[in-house]
């Protein structure tokens, strides 16, 4: 029996340090942004290039890859936008048409239509009108050229799906699976980082790293 006790005292030990462990990891730990370490050149060239719209306010940047009726990113514009850009962070969005899936379209052709606009020509205004229409699915791209049919704005779209193909592999090999919203950034000391926020426990860490919490 005097064998046994301090065996127990030890697992007793352990299970309360893992529990706080478990514990750490599921409050915190989860949720925390990851630092781009490895193709932090060729994502940034890849940001840089796609057809992203912001209000252009300050030097700080934060990129999110979007596509319109995505309830994670609608949630975090509503929730976030306004104090990062109270802060002069410049929210740069790049919105997709996502490709089809099995045989299934992912976008409609408003959708895409105002997508290649928007790569074009970058208007804030037009985001902000698309956006500002509830639900998603009531937009009309009025005054926007039409996309299908047109060969030079259907590749305007097709880029924004390579972009996402560019990005997953890119993305992973630095802990992040890319989802929608997937966000890139660089925090105060200028080192690139990103997550791909889908849950409002991450918007903590967006915001403390941007200086807007």
């Amino acid at each position: 029996m005097k064998k046994i006790v301090p065996w127990l005292a030890a697992i007793a030990v352990l299970a309360v340090v893992g529990g706080g462990l478990y514990g750490w990891w599921a409050v915190d730990l989860r949720w925390r942004p990851h630092t781009i370490k490895t193709h932090q050149a060729e994502i940034a060239k890849a940001l840089e290039g796609a057809g992203w719209v912001s209000p252009k306010l300050g030097p700080n940047k934060l990129y999110m890859v979007s596509y319109r009726s995505c309830p994670d990113c609608i949630r975090f514009e509503d929730e976030v936008f306004p104090k990062l850009q109270a802060a002069g962070v410049d929210t740069r969005v790049i919105m997709i048409a996502r490709a089809d899936h099995n045989g299934q379209s992912k976008s409609t052709p408003p959708e895409r239509a105002t997508v290649a606009e928007l790569w074009i020509n970058k208007s804030w205004k037009l985001y902000q009108d698309w956006a500002g229409v509830k639900p998603a699915t009531a937009w009309t791209a009025p005054g926007v050229p039409a996309a299908d049919g047109d060969t030079a704005r259907t590749a305007v779209v097709d880029a924004g799906r390579n972009l996402v193909e560019q990005l997953r592999p890119l993305l992973k090999d630095n802990g992040v699976n890319f989802a929608y919203p997937t966000l890139i950034w660089w925090d105060k000391k200028g080192v690139m980082r990103g997550c791909a926020c889908e849950k409002a426990q991450t918007y903590r860490y967006v915001l403390k790293e941007l200086g807007a919490s």
